[in-house]
């Protein structure tokens, strides 16, 4: 550490250094969000593809899974209505309080 005379300061050296502190800083953080961007604008069209990519194999695998659940309430339709009034009573109990 460096000693410093507080005695030999001014406000206004203080309030220099921080400015120059704060504009360093300020200035380095858009060197970071520069290189961000371009970083994330090159690859944007990667994600994008990639997240269509996603979505698609979302909805694929909810059409497999309603075309699953309407098979076994087909098999079962007694034990599909019996589960469906359980729940709604469930609900209900809990809406009530």
């Amino acid at each position: 550490m460096t000693d410093i005379n507080p005695a030999a300061l001014s406000p206004e050296d203080i309030v220099d250094e921080s400015d120059r502190q704060r504009a360093r800083l300020d200035r380095a953080g858009d060197r970071w969000m520069a290189e961000a961007e371009g970083r994330t604008f090159a690859r944007d069209a990667g994600v994008r593809q990639a997240l269509r990519s996603d979505l698609q194999t979302g909805r694929d695998r909810a059409r497999e899974q309603a075309a699953l659940i309407r098979s076994r309430i087909e098999e079962r339709p007694m034990k599909a209505t019996v589960l469906a009034l359980g729940v709604g009573v469930l609900i209900g109990l809990l809406l009530r309080r």
